[in-house]
């Protein structure tokens, strides 16, 4: 009899209040994962960058494409792929294991190792809302106080670098491989032409092409970024007569070395500022079909555009040059000396650091993603990445009273890499974040960079190469050469 009175009718749906709890619903448990993921999983980073990025674009949608209340929510996804291309390894796996060592942590059940819930939420997430993220960073990082170039004039510099990316048919139909190489043989690269802010290193716009597209028609998709009295720097690969002379019509000066003409004698200037300092007149040149640009934007040049012709003779070793020409629409020589100018351009070397940052420190340089779509969307979160932690280089140069030049951008990095997993606590209170906060600018500040002005860096490899055959045929067949490694004197 006691037996039948303890027996429980195993039918769905029913319980005693009395003697048990009911049963949670598979959307309860899911809620809770949710919320336990939420309060810190892939957000530590975002703990440091937070404050940079709007947190409306981060919302949850209320219908359609990540409305859905799931793991990989939009702002963890966001923060997750952030994540991503900061980490040393910049692989999807990583960004799992980050979120199996979370939940193993807090005791909870380790989900699978497949990386494809990851992956399709990243497909998800909007190109616009990138791009409108990155344009904010980029205005952000552009209002940061200026440190007097040129009588604090806002100095543009310009320059283009190539990327590579894995070799899928998509790929391959938007940015081809170079034409020397066999089919399966090589990869397919991009080319990208950026604007940075020479002051803050800030990455305010791009443009992306492939290997048919030079850099001019790349920059000139990015003229629109331009504000009236900004200065313009580039190298000898933007010194174009219609690119001078429409920027000068948007209120822009222009700082660029002379290519494709002869400088213009002493005997023939308009007049004579100082030694190798000289006013001169450019013609229009002859219109062509080779041109990049149509006969009616031809038409609308000026005949002729007076500018500034400067000799720049290079003292320092280890220089590949001994001297080369400066072309600007700076003309009055008091205001701006020819030795500012000079001092200018020889700070144009820092574009190519900036590139250096993102692509060799960072890993922009082989891109990961097997479409174009999410190569975009790739490229976009890299570049909102870089200007984040510049905007950090810059807030943590201010508080130690360091020109931002001084700060190490790989250091930088390595010191964001390190924090994240402490930031990474459910109890840590806001002012202990905030000391955490304080203490990883101390350590981004603490080893300042030396600067060394004329220091000879050969383009040189020091460390050999491995002894292994080039890939030139398809990879299915392929044959190494046997006993490579060995060596066999000839036969005389």
């Amino acid at each position: 009899m006691q037996n039948t009175k303890k027996a429980m009718p195993f039918l769905p749906g029913f319980q005693l209040r009395t003697l048990r709890r009911k049963p949670r619903s598979a959307q309860q448990e899911l809620a809770d994962k949710i919320a336990l993921l939420r309060q810190k999983t892939f957000k530590q980073i975002g703990e440091v960058f937070e404050k940079f990025i709007p947190r409306t674009l981060l919302k949850q949608e209320q219908d359609g494409v990540m409305s859905r209340r799931r793991i990989f929510s939009k702002e963890n996804t966001f923060w997750a792929f952030f994540s991503q291309v900061l980490d040393a390894d910049g692989g999807c796996k990583e960004v799992i294991r980050k979120l199996q060592s979370y939940i193993s942590v807090k005791g909870g059940k380790v989900p699978s190792s497949s990386t494809a819930s990851y992956c399709t939420a990243r497909k998800k997430l909007e190109k616009q809302m990138l791009s409108e993220i990155f344009e904010h960073t980029a205005d952000r990082l552009d209002k940061m106080p200026v440190a007097g170039l040129l009588n604090n004039r806002r100095v543009i510099v310009v320059d283009g670098t190539g990327v590579s990316m894995p070799d899928t048919p998509e790929n391959q139909e938007v940015w081809p491989q170079s034409a020397s190489q066999k089919p399966g043989c090589g990869f397919p690269t991009a080319r990208i032409c950026a604007c940075f802010s020479l002051e803050s290193g800030a990455l305010l716009s791009y443009a992306i092409g492939n290997k048919k597209n030079n850099e001019l028609p790349l920059f000139r998709k990015q003229w629109k970024m331009f504000k009236q009295g900004d200065i313009f720097l580039g190298d000898k690969g933007f010194c174009s007569y219609f690119d001078i002379a429409n920027l000068a019509k948007q209120g822009v000066d222009s700082v660029v070395t002379l290519a494709r003409r002869i400088p213009v004698s002493s005997a023939k200037s308009l007049k004579k500022f100082g030694n190798n300092d000289l006013l001169i007149k450019w013609e229009r040149p002859v219109y062509n079909k080779v041109l990049s640009y149509s006969k009616d934007a031809w038409e609308e040049l000026p005949k002729e555009l007076v500018l500034r012709q400067i000799k720049v003779t290079v003292t320092h070793p280890g220089f590949r040059t001994q001297g080369f020409h400066i072309v600007t629409t700076l003309l009055d020589a008091k205001q701006f000396p020819a030795e500012q100018i000079a001092e200018l351009y020889f700070k144009r070397w820092d574009v190519e650091l900036f590139f250096r940052d993102i692509k060799t420190t960072m890993g922009l340089d082989i891109l990961r993603c097997r479409t174009p779509e999410m190569i975009r969307k790739e490229i976009l979160m890299y570049f909102i990445a870089y200007n984040c932690v510049r905007r950090l280089m810059c807030e943590a140069a201010e508080e130690a009273s360091l020109d931002v030049r001084a700060v190490s951008f790989k250091g930088s990095v390595q010191a964001l890499r390190s924090w994240e997993p402490h930031l990474n606590q459910t109890k840590i209170s806001r002012i202990e974040r905030f000391r955490m906060i304080s203490d990883l600018y101390d350590a981004m500040t603490n080893t300042p960079i030396r600067q060394r002005p004329g220091r000879k860096e050969p383009r040189c490899l020091k460390r050999r190469r491995k002894n292994y055959d080039l890939l030139n045929l398809p990879r299915h067949e392929m044959r190494e050469t046997p006993h490579r490694s060995r060596y066999h004197a000839a036969n005389a």
